[in-house]
């Protein structure tokens, strides 16, 4: 496969996962009585959007079909969560918590695209970085806030 191929196919990983995030955040937003939590997940999840959009726009420019779906992992994550949130009525902790594992997940498939990137995909990616590890941490924190 070409570099543009293998490009384009790191890219449209990389979207799906990030969809993965966004339509957790999405879901959990619904879900949440907590205004504060709905409004967080709201906003974390128009930064998964423009994540989107920003990697999808780079798929096109290297002539591919930016990745309309999610992935099996991803789907497992909500209805895990939706189901353990049902059984313990601690829906918001239950979701913070699965939105922090999905967050490591998407932090770690950016950071391993990277570290094998060749110079135009590591070009790409470079400026993407910052808002992934700030919504990262802002689960991260969050989780530790909660205790869970």
């Amino acid at each position: 496969m070409n570099a543009m191929g293998t490009t384009t196919e790191q890219l449209n990983e990389l979207i799906a996962i990030t969809r993965d995030g966004e339509r957790l955040y999405e879901h959990a937003r619904k879900e949440v009585k907590d205004p504060e939590l709905r409004e967080l997940f709201s906003e974390m999840c128009q930064a998964k959007k423009e994540l989107i959009q920003a990697l999808a726009a780079k798929v096109e420019a290297n002539k591919g079909e930016p990745e309309s779906g999610r992935t099996l992992t991803g789907t497992i994550r909500q209805v895990y969560a939706d189901i353990k949130a049902e059984l313990t009525n601690n829906d918001a902790t239950t979701y913070i918590s699965q939105l922090e594992k999905t967050e490591d997940r998407i932090l770690h498939a950016f950071e391993d695209a990277l570290e094998n990137a060749d110079v135009g995909l590591h070009s790409l990616l470079g400026p993407e970085m910052p808002k992934v590890r700030a919504c990262h941490d802002r689960m991260r924190d969050l989780k530790k806030a909660i205790g869970k």
